[in-house]
């Protein structure tokens, strides 16, 4: 919960989400509706393409180097598409939040697990369920959690946009049961502020303290939607109030919320990039909250986040709110790890070919793995992080022929060794980069892929489903139904229904698919 998580100074100005009803429980009770999709209407909402990462020959390429991601918002929105029977647009679909979305089934990592460092390392390898001459190399990396006593205070300002197209039950009003979700979890030493923009930007809540509870209530129930989007003065009224509450050593982020382009007023989107960095510079952080659907501009959502050192998240339903503003909150707002890269080596002794799974927006040049001027993702307190490659090994068919007159591969290094894994990061704070190294040997390797563990199996299930959204040529060949029978197979306790929910969704995919 919120409170379990951080202090709070929290100048709302945060979002609303999509989806037809606010209260819809996404959870494992629902049933399939596969309801008939409703009557092309014009959309607007903007994703920005990208094509899925190729395989690459070892010979030729045998580092794979990308910033690590912890964004989720992708699963919510295409749940959103689904629920409101439509079939999701490719680019609306990143299969790295969607396996990043579900909490580990694990117990937490200790402390002492992590001796000074802020997460371990695993590794497993399976036989890929949709391609037996295909071995699927997961790469898990679980941040340390942070107790409650440890936290540190947080000044946060909320940024919501209340232009009359807020005005509907998805966004405005979800919005403000939302944030009520949060007051009851506010500390004493928490504070709260309210900015909002519209045709006009002012403070609706100045910074107020966590046990003044009933005033930030009644300030959240005042929000109305009216007049246009104009956000530029309200974004640099959001940084002002920052400032004026900013808690060193503490958490000062703002979180903007909107259902559709954010229109800054600034011309040029470089401009609002460089505002942006420019603070972020100085301490305070930008996350965003997405909602709606039509001109929902989420490549500006996503872009925004990402320079901010912040995350991109979706609301489709108050269950979700509950999730990222509650449940979950800790690990977007406390960071333990700053500009973590990874930089993945193959042996080609054993590895012919290797394709990632994901990850296609956050890949780096080879060259930037060591740079630590090139900024890279940030992982929170507790965060999961999976890492997903399909490897054809030696022995196993290649989709490419050898090349006949092409440099032959000398034994290298280890020959049990099938991959090298290199993590970069840096302290919070700031400094140097820290390096952590952890070889990949075969004798991890399932014979079968029902005896892999089960989070092996469950979120190859997931990275399946989002490559068949995508209309990957790699799962032409499977059905909807096997997917969703891997991903019941790995269920797990799932005391939150998120699995058992998935495989609904699984269904209704096949269902709705053209």
């Amino acid at each position: 919960m919120f409170s379990k998580a951080v202090k709070l100074t929290v100048v709302m100005g945060l979002l609303a989400a999509g989806c037809s009803n606010p209260h819809y429980p996404h959870q494992a009770s629902y049933e399939l509706r596969g309801r008939a999709a409703p009557a092309p209407i014009a959309n607007t909402a903007r994703y920005e393409h990208y094509d899925d990462n190729p395989v690459k020959q070892v010979s030729q390429q045998p580092l794979a180097t990308f910033s690590l991601d912890v964004d989720t918002g992708s699963y919510a929105n295409v749940r959103r598409f689904l629920n409101d029977g439509i079939y999701p647009p490719e680019d609306a679909v990143r299969v790295e939040e969607m396996m990043n979305y579900f909490p580990a089934e694990a117990k937490p990592i200790s402390d002492k697990s992590h001796n000074s460092q802020p997460f371990v390392v695993d590794y497993e390898l399976a036989p890929a369920p949709w391609n037996r001459e295909r071995t699927l190399l997961r790469v898990n990396i679980q941040a340390k959690d942070i107790k409650t006593a440890e936290l540190p205070p947080a000044n946060l300002v909320f940024l919501v946009d209340v232009s009359g197209s807020m005005d509907e039950p998805a966004k405005l009003p979800l919005l403000q049961s939302s944030l009520k979700l949060l007051v009851d979890e506010l500390r004493d030493q928490d504070r709260v502020a309210i900015v909002t923009y519209s045709g006009e930007e002012r403070v609706a809540l100045p910074s107020t303290s966590g046990s003044d509870k009933s005033t930030i209530r009644h300030a959240i129930e005042g929000l109305n939607a009216s007049g246009a989007t104009s956000g530029e003065a309200g974004i640099r009224l959001a940084y002002q109030q920052a400032e004026k509450g900013f808690i060193k050593n503490g958490v000062n982020r703002i979180l903007l919320a909107t259902d559709g382009d954010f229109n800054v007023g600034i011309s040029d989107t470089k401009q609002l990039e460089a505002l942006i960095k420019q603070k972020r510079d100085t301490g305070i952080t930008l996350s965003t909250l997405g909602v709606g659907s039509d001109n929902f501009n989420e490549a500006m959502m996503v872009k925004v986040a990402d320079v901010g050192n912040g995350n991109y998240s979706y609301l489709d339903s108050l269950s979700e709110a509950k999730k990222v503003l509650n449940d979950e909150m800790h690990q977007t707002l406390i960071t333990v790890a700053k500009d973590v890269k990874a930089q993945i080596e193959f042996n080609p002794q054993r590895v012919i070919e290797y394709r990632q799974i994901g990850y296609e927006k956050r890949q780096l040049r080879d060259e930037d793995f060591n740079n630590d001027a090139v900024d890279a993702g940030d992982i929170g307190a507790g965060k999961r992080v999976t890492v997903l490659f399909e490897l054809t090994l030696a022995g196993q068919k290649p989709s490419v022929n050898p090349l006949r007159y092409g440099k032959q591969n000398p034994a290298q290094g280890k020959s049990d060794e099938l991959a090298f894994i290199n993590l970069r990061w840096k302290a919070p704070q700031g400094g140097d980069s820290q390096l952590m190294s952890e070889p990949v040997t075969a004798a991890r390797l399932s014979t079968a892929f029902d005896s892999a563990s089960q989070e092996m199996r469950f979120q190859s299930a997931v990275a399946a489903w989002g490559q068949k959204l995508r209309g990957s040529s790699y799962l032409a060949a499977t059905s909807w139904e096997q997917i969703a029978q891997w991903a019941s197979a790995a269920r797990g306790e799932d005391t939150n229904g998120y699995r058992a929910e998935f495989i609904q969704l699984v269904k209704l995919s096949g269902k709705l698919e053209k």
